[in-house]
């Protein structure tokens, strides 16, 4: 089979012949139709990530065929159309993953191929309302978006809420997901466009981060939130408890931005407010979405398609932050 191997981070990624995976008990292999970007594949690429290995197949997110079947597992998957948790082992404990748990794409090799394997009970029926594109857009960016909101942050029906940092897909999805639960939706983001692409997906309003007084603004804009999803931490950080209302949560899975500012405590215990970090999700997370999607008919925001055997130039797109919603990859 074909695959993207990336084989160091000073190198790019080739399209090369390699190994076609062998299965093991419990094991299937998926025919890859269209794969999915996300923020970490671009990481990995320019070697800033934990437990970096080369080479390596990225890719964390996959839609596809069941080809093969292993040792135990039902004929009857043979030919399924299926989508993959990519977030696999999480543990015993639904507040917090295990030592065990791993991310589809590293250390395993990944969805950026013909083919890739995984164990059967991360796999689930596709949509059928989904192109294979749009199946392959949301496991990852949709599962953190949708723990993030919902398993930590509580949000209900009229709910205000605040998504920082809207382009990428975590944060496309956190609106998308805040929106159908029927949240008064407000967002951040460093691009007047995307701010105005957010707004034609259901968004009330937004505000430039880069503006000095951007966070009176929202207050002035929102008159407070209950939520705060954020993926980027960075000084902007410092500013959220102001904008908070009472009782409100701000989650966050994520650091692009730098680490977290100093923050005065005093608001927080005062406003009792909670800061809550979170990766991914469990597998009932992943159940709980695709209903959500499914009862909602909620479709991934996609914003561009390059052939499977272009990654190299997908991740580098990726790397300039001009996209809102999902980089996809189709067969």
């Amino acid at each position: 089979m074909k695959a993207n191997v990336l084989e160091a981070p000073d190198k790019p990624i080739v399209w090369k012949e390699v190994e076609k995976p062998a299965l093991v008990a419990g094991e299937v292999l998926i025919k890859i139709k269209a794969a999915g970007l996300n923020r970490r594949d671009y990481w990995i690429s320019i070697g800033k990530y934990a437990g970096l290995k080369y080479p390596t197949i990225l890719g964390s997110d996959g839609a596809g065929v069941v080809a093969e079947v292993g040792e135990g597992v039902d004929t009857a998957w043979l030919s399924k159309e299926v989508v993959i948790n990519p977030g696999n082992n999480w543990g015993d404990n639904d507040n917090f993953q295990g030592k065990d748990f791993k991310i589809l794409g590293l250390p395993d090799d990944g969805t950026f191929a013909e083919y890739v394997k995984i164990r059967i009970e991360y796999l689930y029926d596709k949509p059928a309302y989904l192109t294979w594109e749009q199946a392959a857009a949301f496991p990852l960016a949709g599962l953190t978006a949708y723990r993030a909101l919902f398993t930590k942050a509580k949000a209900k029906k009229g709910d205000t809420v605040l998504i920082s940092g809207v382009g990428g897909g975590t944060g496309a999805f956190a609106l998308q997901w805040a929106v159908a639960a029927g949240c008064r939706v407000f967002v951040t983001s460093g691009s007047g466009e995307k701010i105005e692409q957010a707004r034609q997906h259901g968004a009330l309003a937004g505000v430039n981060y880069k503006a000095q007084d951007w966070a009176e603004e929202l207050h002035h804009m929102a008159g407070g939130f209950d939520v705060i999803i954020d993926s980027a931490l960075g000084a902007g950080f410092a500013k959220f408890p102001d904008i908070c209302n009472p009782g409100a949560r701000i989650v966050f899975f994520g650091g692009t931005a730098g680490d977290m500012p100093a923050i005065n405590g005093r608001k927080i215990f005062w406003k009792q407010l909670q800061i809550l970090g979170t990766p991914l999700g469990t597998t009932e997370d992943f159940k709980e979405m695709l209903k959500f999607m499914t009862e909602h008919q909620i479709v991934p925001i996609i914003d561009e398609v390059y052939p499977l055997a272009e990654a190299g130039k997908a991740i580098e797109k990726m790397g300039t932050s001009s996209h809102f919603g999902n980089i996809i990859l189709k067969a």
